[in-house]
């Protein structure tokens, strides 16, 4: 299968959508015009409750609220201010939800699905009451490795989270999409011969560091690694066009197609990765 082009990124969300089961209401934004509280003193809450003022160690964003005129419930497919305000505070809180162009489209919907788990929300495609206060009220993720270094990687299975913290902040947060469990046995042409895989599509928990990594889509034996970095063995982060709410990988962390488009710029080699916890279905 050629590489999938970039230009057809923006389709993605319907791959993902899918994958996830996620409805596909419209509903129209606030206008253009919505208004926006100034920037005031700063101060997130930890994922244990609590709140931090800056110099507490953790990640602080300025105080926000909704814009004036925003829908009580907003929804995939919503254009307009509102839509725009929210992308840019999930930008501020270390979420990437992709261009500011109030457009709820696939790439907002996975920062929004990552910011909501963070919060202790069940994940949804709406942006509801729940959520409008918690990005007024924000918590930080769970650290996972109270004495990892400054610079490190955090994968929490149990979440489906990934973070990266750059001198000790949260730099980057991301919806992941980790190994099923699911044991499995496919045959692809490999080194110029058809062969058989199987194995246990698990992402191990561990301390590991990243290793080797690639530009552009990479060709493995078990399908297409788009910006693979490696850190434990053939185990990556990597982007991918379905990115579910479920772990549905063969063992490598999914991302979406937009966080694994900065993450090589922003996560060295030799950098700690952390993994910990297990997602549990309900």
């Amino acid at each position: 299968m050629g590489a999938p082009r970039l230009a057809a990124l923006a389709t993605a969300g319907a791959v993902v959508l899918a994958g996830a089961g996620v409805g596909t209401g419209f509903a129209a934004g606030a206008g253009a015009g919505a208004a926006q509280a100034a920037p005031l003193a700063t101060a997130v809450r930890p994922a244990t409750g609590g709140t931090l003022g800056v110099g507490a160690g953790q990640s602080a964003a300025a105080a926000w609220s909704a814009p004036l005129g925003a829908p009580k419930r907003l929804k995939l497919g919503a254009k307009g201010g509102a839509v725009e305000a929210l992308q840019r505070r999930l930008t501020e809180l270390g979420y990437r939800p992709g261009k500011a162009d109030g457009r709820y489209g696939g790439t907002t919907l996975m920062a929004v699905w990552a910011f909501q788990k963070v919060n202790g929300i069940r994940p949804t495609s709406t942006v509801a009451t729940a959520t409008w206060r918690a990005l007024e009220n924000p918590r930080t993720p769970k650290v996972l490795v109270r004495n990892g270094k400054a610079t490190r990687a955090e994968v929490n299975l149990s979440t489906q989270i990934m973070v990266l913290y750059v001198a000790g902040r949260p730099k980057l947060i991301s919806h992941i999409s980790s190994g099923s469990g699911v044991p499995y046995c496919e045959t692809s042409v490999w080194q110029g011969k058809q062969q058989r895989f199987c194995g246990s599509a698990r992402t191990p928990t561990g301390d590991y560091r990243t290793t080797w990594r690639r530009s552009g889509w990479h060709k493995s034996y078990l399908g297409q690694l788009y910006n693979p970095i490696f850190f434990n063995g053939g185990i990556a982060f990597h982007g991918a066009l379905s990115v579910p709410l479920y772990p549905a990988s063969h063992g490598c962390v999914r991302l979406p197609m937009n966080v694994a488009e900065a993450l090589p710029g922003m996560l060295g080699t030799g950098v700690p990765v952390h993994v910990r916890g297990s997602f549990k279905r309900t």
